[in-house]
């Protein structure tokens, strides 16, 4: 199946620290960072070509992606 439930949530991990500015860029999503430099997106997407999208954003950012995590209903 290529596409998502719709407003299925995404935890994606990159290395670096984004500042929250970027959670426009990123479409809404919630941008949060840890204390070893890595930043977490999260948050619903809508469809398979959304997280794509995400993932374009992030490649174009040359960010190193170091994990894509479809999270649980809370």
């Amino acid at each position: 199946m290529s596409r998502t439930q719709p407003g299925v949530r995404y935890e994606i991990t990159v290395e670096g620290i984004l500042d929250p500015r970027w959670s426009a860029w990123f479409d809404g999503l919630q941008l949060t960072t840890d204390a070893s430099g890595r930043t977490t997106i999260a948050g619903p997407v809508a469809d398979q070509a959304a997280l794509h999208g995400v993932l374009t954003r992030i490649r174009d950012l040359g960010l190193t992606l170091l994990a894509v995590r479809r999270a649980e209903a809370p």
